[in-house]
């Protein structure tokens, strides 16, 4: 067990679930270190998206009002801060103010960038404390837990950001297979 083979695990399960539909920036197309834990997931559930975070969380929220339980992945966690307005003001907080009539449920997958085996910086490597009031917060920091938090996400009647961190990912692939930085 591992990092990287519980979060493809885990991203298998859910693609394997007839509601679920994957968006984001690399969900078809390799580009970064998550596109390989959705080589599982079937290609018509996976929706790619140019860099527009703002839009892609408020996609989220209406593929979810729709009968959708949306996978929204933000490669970094400094670029969901790009999504504050829907994260914060329609996800968080619209079944307080629809009263109970609309309450969308998005799985936000968010990674803290890696560091090693090469820094990008803190444009890339930012974690940030999220207070919110309806929306779950779950840190992903032991490989022993991933697929329940994400079995529990999906189950979950309200909205989870579920936090993955790079530097335990690209250690657990290196281990699994070899270092492909100095080969």
């Amino acid at each position: 067990m591992s990092y990287y083979s519980e979060l493809q695990k885990s991203m298998r399960w859910l693609g394997e679930q007839s509601d679920t539909v994957f968006l984001g920036q690399q969900v078809r197309y390799p580009g970064n270190a998550l596109f390989r834990t959705l080589e599982d997931v079937p290609m018509e559930k996976r929706i790619e998206l140019p860099v527009m975070e703002d839009s892609q969380l408020g996609m989220s929220i209406g593929l979810s009002l729709a009968g959708k339980v949306p996978i929204s992945i933000y490669p970094r966690m400094n670029f969901l801060l790009c999504a504050f307005n829907q994260l914060v003001n329609h996800l968080d907080q619209m079944a307080k103010y629809s009263n109970g009539h609309f309450n969308p449920k998005v799985i936000i997958r968010v990674c803290v960038g890696s560091i090693r085996p090469l820094n990008p910086g803190v444009q890339h490597s930012g974690e940030y404390p999220l207070v919110l009031e309806n929306t779950r917060i779950i840190r992903l920091k032991e490989e022993w837990n991933i697929l329940s938090a994400y079995q529990e996400a999906y189950y979950s009647d309200r909205s989870s950001v579920m936090i993955e961190y790079g530097d335990l990912f690209m250690s657990s692939v290196m281990i699994e297979y070899g270092d492909l930085f100095n080969s």
